[in-house]
């Protein structure tokens, strides 16, 4: 079992960028697919970053070209760096794992962390 805890959330204008940040504790030994989601009242839960195991990366279309995801495997952390935000981006950000070999972009996802929330003013 795999423990994620979110950071980095925050308040920031139209324009500018954020960090975010995923710390995993517990069972770290295994190569998890990773990913991050946001979640906007009165929509679904998007999945804007996938990382697999391999280490192939895929982004959602809203956010390509201005997120990127990465991993520092040493200190069991998965980043968010998030650049250009508008307030489309509002929402709360969660990190999320799941064990391969069935794992990545577009699937379920066994573990989750409690969210940092991100709100982005015009």
């Amino acid at each position: 079992q795999v423990r994620l805890l979110e950071s980095g959330g925050g308040s920031v204008q139209s324009g500018g960028s954020l960090t975010l940040s995923c710390q995993a504790s517990g069972n770290t030994n295994k190569n998890y697919c990773m990913a991050w989601f946001r979640q906007t009242p009165g929509k679904e839960r998007e999945e804007v970053a996938g990382m697999t195991s391999g280490g192939s990366i895929t982004y959602s279309a809203s956010v390509k070209g201005r997120f990127t995801i990465s991993q520092n495997n040493a200190k069991s952390t998965l980043y968010l760096q998030m650049n250009s935000l508008n307030p489309e981006d509002t929402g709360m950000y969660y990190c999320a794992a799941d064990e391969p070999p069935i794992c990545g972009f577009g699937l379920s996802y066994e573990y989750y962390g409690q969210g940092t929330q991100v709100t982005v003013s015009s």
